[in-house]
């Protein structure tokens, strides 16, 4: 049986970390800055885990 390729495009944007959970950037951080607080700029600066059947479907993707 061949091996699984990882998906590049899934490697590029999230990571996993020592414990296996997986993170992932908040989106709309990058233009339209001025229109957001600067609570929510701050709150988008942290990464976010995946979790559930996503985080399951990114593993497979990975490879993990």
């Amino acid at each position: 049986m061949p091996k699984m390729k990882t998906h590049k495009g899934t490697a590029k944007r999230v990571r996993a970390t020592k414990s296996g959970k997986l993170l992932r950037q908040n989106a709309a951080t990058h233009h339209k800055l001025s229109t957001q607080t600067a609570r929510g700029k701050r709150a988008k600066a942290a990464n976010s885990s995946v979790k559930g059947k996503v985080a399951k479907n990114i593993r497979q993707a990975l490879g993990i």
